[in-house]
């Protein structure tokens, strides 16, 4: 018995220093995650809504003007978008993109569609990079690029989240049945919030483990794709994975006039997977003998290879299938394992039910390390009594407490003031990635800095607040588009983007009402010698912490 409470002693620690070190970083990861879930809605709900089409266009009448830009523009020949039903997302119906040098945000959108006169008219679309630069801050944990560095300091990050789950479920296991639904409501509240984290800890524990595993993979694909061409394919990979691609074909027409219409295309899609759904057909090379058209599209029945979807290669001018790797249901096992990663970390199956799920386990993640640090910080709180005065806390403990609260809350307010502003800077800046990036790290630090100013014990429910006002803003500007278009702010009926405004009116109220019981308890609830309270006393320990950090 005493080997075995040395042993829960060791996983204990080692799941605490574990936890510690991981968890402010991952906080950024789950919280970001939870929202790129549903990247595509939120980047059309950012987004300014496509003017009115001039003519209304058949799929295969689209393919004419299709036909028009891929002969007069080559970014286009090498690589342009055909939507099946463009107001489901909400874009133009073809569709193509300018590479630039500098990356992602940069690039340039255009679309093509007949004018009233009937001849083709050329605009420039500007998409909004919100989704796409929260995608980033979940990618890599906060950073500002995604960087092969970056990611490789993700991975060592997730390293260490795997040995914090691992040995919470070694800790756990012995009193997994007695504790596990013992909410002690009533008791001290740092007894509920552990009942709480183990609850909640246990729960998602399959969410955890899937995201530790696909993190790790996507940190180090490349150094274990370069291991795995050494150790077993002996420099032969990339022609293992060519080997089912589309070959040239020598006498391949170039013309895009002679292509097959894009109804048919369509109908051979469906009789090679009737459960497979099309919503966009991508061409690509389309003046070369590597004329490649992708039918992307999903499929709920089957595991999706990526997170757009699955796709199905089709030659554009025989209607030819050329593959079927990358269509759901229809892969080997090699490519399903694969995929697997894909759709098990991005949600890409199961449909909306279970990227709802995805979304409320991300923020309950989210709060597993938060509530993580909070019970790291009481555990270390000195309890003994020295001449009658309440003893002063540890710096160590009090900087763990101002990191956590500016941290968190930092990037709860910095991305809720980004999707609220996002309308506003789209109408009157050019440079949106750039913005949106000083938008939210100012925030991020402000935050910060007011945790340390402060002290985490009243910086806590004063960021809540203002993470509440900054997240009710969000349906706000939907709701000053509604009433007063002529600011130039528009708002979206539909219902998936409706959702984005309701989603963000519950949590600004949960936001409000958390920052209220927090208040309550540092005022009133917490003993006085705890880092939750506020006291003249634990204030001066606080300016005792400023002025010998800034002394060092």
């Amino acid at each position: 018995m005493k080997i075995k409470s040395e042993i829960i002693r060791v996983y204990k620690t080692l799941h605490t220093w574990t936890g510690i070190v991981s968890a402010l970083a991952l906080f950024i990861a789950f919280y970001a995650g939870a929202i790129s879930i549903f990247k595509e809605p939120l980047m059309h709900w950012a987004t300014p809504p496509v003017v009115e089409a001039a003519t209304e266009t058949s799929i295969d009448d689209a393919a004419k003007l299709l036909s028009h830009i891929i002969k007069t523009d080559q970014h286009a020949a090498d690589s342009v978008r055909l939507y099946i039903h463009p107001d489901e997302h909400f874009t133009e119906q073809v569709t193509w993109k300018v590479r630039d040098e500098q990356g992602g945000s940069h690039n340039k959108h255009y679309a093509i569609k007949a004018g009233l006169d009937g001849e083709p008219v050329i605009e420039q679309l500007k998409p909004n990079p919100l989704a796409q630069f929260i995608d980033v801050l979940h990618r890599v944990l906060g950073l500002p690029v995604d960087s092969d560095v970056n990611r490789w300091i993700m991975g060592v990050i997730v390293g260490v989240y795997s040995l914090a789950l691992m040995s919470g479920l070694i800790i756990l296991l012995p009193i997994l049945v007695k504790e596990l639904f013992a909410f002690r409501i009533g008791r001290k509240p740092k007894r509920v919030w552990l009942d709480a984290h183990n609850v909640v800890g246990v729960f998602s524990l399959p969410l955890h483990v899937v995201m530790a595993l696909t993190a790790f993979v996507f940190a180090y694909h490349d150094t274990i794709y370069d291991v795995q061409d050494k150790v077993v394919h002996q420099g032969q990979l990339r022609h293992a994975f060519m080997a089912d691609m589309p070959k040239p074909a020598a006498d391949q027409p170039t013309n895009p006039d002679l292509m097959v219409l894009p109804s048919e295309l369509l109908k051979t899609a469906q009789a090679v997977s009737p459960s497979f759904t099309p919503y966009r057909l991508d061409y690509s090379d389309v003046t070369t003998p590597r004329a490649t058209v992708r039918i992307w599209g999903h499929d709920d029945s089957a595991i999706a290879p990526r997170a757009p979807g699955g796709f199905i290669p089709m030659n554009p001018y025989t209607g030819e299938v050329q593959s079927t790797l990358y269509l759901p249901g229809h892969q080997g096992a090699a490519s399903t394992t694969l995929s697997s990663f894909f759709a098990l970390h991005f949600a890409t199956y199961g449909g909306n039910l279970v990227r709802w799920a995805y979304f409320i386990l991300g923020l309950a993640g989210a709060w597993l390390f938060f509530t993580g640090n909070l019970l790291w910080v009481e555990n270390r709180r000195k309890r003994q009594k020295r001449d009658g005065k309440q003893p002063k806390q540890r710096k160590d403990v009090r900087v763990l407490a101002t990191l956590t609260v500016g941290i968190s809350l930092g990037c709860v307010a910095g991305i809720s003031l980004m999707i609220a502003s996002s309308k506003l800077l789209s109408l009157y800046v050019s440079e949106l990635y750039s913005w949106h990036q000083t938008v939210y790290y100012t925030v991020f630090f402000m935050a910060l800095a007011w945790a340390w100013l402060r002290g985490p014990a009243r910086a806590m429910f004063e960021l809540l607040f203002v993470a509440a006002l900054f997240t009710l803003a969000i349906p706000l500007s939907s709701v000053a588009g509604w009433l007063m278009p002529a600011t130039g702010l528009w708002f979206h009926l539909q219902p998936a983007l409706l959702a984005v405004d309701i989603t963000a009116v519950v949590m600004a109220f949960a936001f409000a009402y958390i920052a209220s019981q927090v208040r309550k308890r540092v005022y009133y609830g917490a003993e006085r010698d705890s880092v939750w309270a506020y006291s003249k006393q634990l204030q001066s320990v606080k300016l005792d912490v400023a002025t010998d950090a800034v002394a060092s």
